[in-house]
């Protein structure tokens, strides 16, 4: 008897319905040298993709969050992510930022880039620009993306990544210096577990954290699904509850979906790697909604006339794990 691939212990996630899966190919290191003096290391991304077909794959650009482990933070991680999504079609790319604890944080930072939160934006800017470079380099893939269809994930604070190419402004409380560098080739972004709102919203040791953040979301117009776990408070962040995490849905002006998840926490049921200790909610049924709902927006929003989500949004209804909003 055949088995469908996906753990057992999926549950309810099963019924959120999705494509049939293909083999996937996974190619690492794929090495830009870009003309960057302030860039410490090359950037370096893992290619995962369908085995199979002549099809033009949508692209899409996966950024790492900002874990305790080794090498989660990098291309080494997501692997739950990365490999679902390019067995149900889409080519993954995702590089390894220099804020990376692989790379010892990319220490020394610059005053205004700390933690480097202008890279991953940045990463992804140039890896677009680097498409062709990428297709001549890994096998089997020549030819085979879709330029025209490019979508952005990311988790914690692999959100920057997202909010920067999705066209949210940020405003330095230090100086006042504003960085507002909004990228069109970028169709979609999916926002899992994303760093909320500033400001008075922040807590002490956030402000010490991430002292450059001051996000204003109110030109972030590119379609966006926001997900967060309901219990996900990050005291270390903000003064805030859970909620917080919902603020790029409601501060933004839409197309925009919120898909909030009953009893998740920062993990969304082990999204960063395989039996991470990082994860808090270890859980194969959180991780398969988290999975299919998020691959179905993505595919909704890249090909036309396509009722992925409107299909898993009404599976998830179903299934009582929490709910989705959206504004137009």
């Amino acid at each position: 008897m055949a088995h469908s691939g996906y753990h057992v212990k999926i549950g309810a996630a099963a019924q959120i319905p999705i494509n049939d899966s293909t083999p996937i190919l996974s190619f690492s290191p794929v090495i830009l040298q870009l003309p960057t003096s302030k860039r410490l290391f090359d950037l370096e991304l893992r290619v995962t993709f369908p085995a199979k077909g002549d099809d033009a794959l949508p692209i899409l650009l996966l950024s790492h969050g900002q874990g305790a482990s080794n090498y989660l933070s990098s291309l080494e991680g997501y692997a739950p992510l990365a490999e679902f999504y390019a067995a149900h079609g889409f080519a993954v790319l995702q590089p390894t930022h220099l804020r990376s604890g692989f790379l010892g944080g990319g220490r020394p930072w610059p005053e205004g880039d700390e933690m480097w939160w202008k890279g991953g934006a940045e990463d992804m800017a140039h890896i677009l620009d680097s498409l062709d470079t990428i297709e001549s380099t890994v096998p089997g893939l020549k030819g085979r993306l879709d330029h025209t269809k490019v979508s952005i994930v990311g988790h914690s604070a692999g959100s920057l990544s997202v909010y920067g190419l999705l066209g949210f402004s940020n405003t330095d409380p230090r100086d006042g210096s504003v960085y507002y560098k909004p990228d069109s080739r970028v169709k979609a972004g999916v926002i899992l577990a994303g760093i909320g709102g500033s400001g008075e919203n922040m807590s002490e040791s956030g402000r010490s954290m991430i002292p450059f953040y001051g996000a204003e979301f109110s030109k972030m117009s590119t379609p966006a699904l926001v997900v967060y776990g309901d219990d996900d408070a990050s005291p270390h962040l903000s003064i805030r509850g859970a909620d917080w995490h919902a603020d790029p849905y409601h501060q933004s002006p839409g197309p925009k979906d919120l898909l909030t998840l009953s009893g998740a926490k920062h993990g969304l049921g082990g999204i960063s790697g395989w039996d991470a200790g990082e994860t808090l909610d270890e859980s194969p049924e959180l991780l398969g909604i988290v999975q299919r709902m998020t691959w179905a927006y993505l595919r909704s929003q890249l090909f036309e006339g396509d009722t992925a989500w409107e299909d898993a949004c009404e599976a998830f209804a179903e299934i009582g794990k929490g709910k989705v909003e959206r504004k137009e």
